[in-house]
């Protein structure tokens, strides 16, 4: 990385034209950042001291929670900090960190709602077959292999971003990303759109293509049982559709804004930015903990076992 460069910090302009929301600011996305860290960490918990959730599905949830609580903090102290001081400034590796984790934590995202989606298809329409193909050590290497492609990937983008010679250093938005910093250049380089498209493709359009494939190959199956067996199917995939379909439109949203970030309103930059790193975070978990009947009765197992110990 060029030196010169690196030493020039980038300083968000945005945050010095909020005037009185600065401080309405703080306490809401302080209060839903606290908040969803509390309920990620706590299903987290649950998870892992019951034994009987201790199957593919939940492991695969625990990694989501873990991946929401990446990605918001990864941007919400960062916003915090730059909201009650007057220095709104960062340092270039400082916003290529924040690049690299915000990358990792929506590819995981999509990655992992895709390896979900598998895990409810082979459950519904190879249920014989279940125990076999999904495995534990299969699904760590599933695991294991997403956040290695996705960790590479993200590398990759952030070092041919860093080597990008910026003529400009202000930013008017409440984050860094991949794109912001290319807009900084000096000049236009195709080789990081073209691979910043192939990532996205990758990370993103073929994980949504794998859930709506499972879903469909599902809804086929379930639609030729019986009432009961239609509805306790739906009832183990809807927290998980609920979750896609929430998180795909936060993307959705979030890939316009950034098309179109110099032309929309403050409040839309910042609704953008909630919606896409601190909302999902705190929805997932409580989406599940209210569909899905055994995470609740875990969760008041561990809730009476404690007031008990008190």
């Amino acid at each position: 990385m060029n030196s010169s460069v690196s030493t020039v910090p980038i300083t968000f302009t945005i945050y010095s034209t909020l005037g009185l929301y600065n401080f309405a600011l703080v306490i809401c996305i302080s209060v839903l950042y606290v908040s969803g860290l509390c309920i990620n960490l706590f299903l987290v918990l649950v998870i892992c001291v019951e034994s009987r959730l201790h199957r593919p599905m939940y492991v695969l949830l625990v990694n989501l929670s873990l991946s929401g609580v990446m990605g918001s903090s990864s941007v919400c102290p960062n916003i915090i900090k730059h909201l009650i001081m007057n220095r709104q400034e960062t340092s270039l590796e400082g916003c290529l960190t924040q690049v690299f984790f915000t990358n990792v934590y929506s590819g995981c995202i999509f990655c992992i709602l895709a390896l979900m989606a598998y895990d409810r298809y082979v459950s519904i329409c190879k249920p014989l077959l279940y125990h076999t193909i999904m495995t534990p050590a299969k699904v760590k290497l599933m695991l294991m292999m997403v956040y290695f492609i996705l960790s590479s990937s993200s590398a990759i983008q952030v070092y041919l971003t860093s080597r990008l010679k910026l003529c400009r250093h202000t930013v008017d938005k409440l984050m860094c990303d991949s794109l912001v910093i290319a807009n900084l250049s000096c000049k236009k380089t195709t080789l990081i759109s073209v691979y910043g498209l192939c990532c996205a493709i990758c990370v993103i359009v073929f994980p949504c293509l794998l859930v709506i494939l499972s879903y469909v190959h599902i809804f086929t199956v379930i639609l030729k049982t019986s009432k009961e067996s239609q509805s306790k199917a739906l009832q183990t995939c809807s927290p998980h559709l609920m979750t896609f379909i929430n998180f795909s439109v936060a993307s959705f949203f979030g890939v316009i804004y950034n098309r179109l970030s110099q032309e929309v309103p403050k409040a839309v930059n910042i609704l953008t930015c909630m919606n896409f790193f601190v909302l999902p975070p705190l929805l997932h978990p409580i989406i599940y903990g209210i569909k899905m009947q055994e995470i609740q009765q875990s969760i008041n197992k561990v809730i009476k076992h404690r007031i008990l110990q008190l």
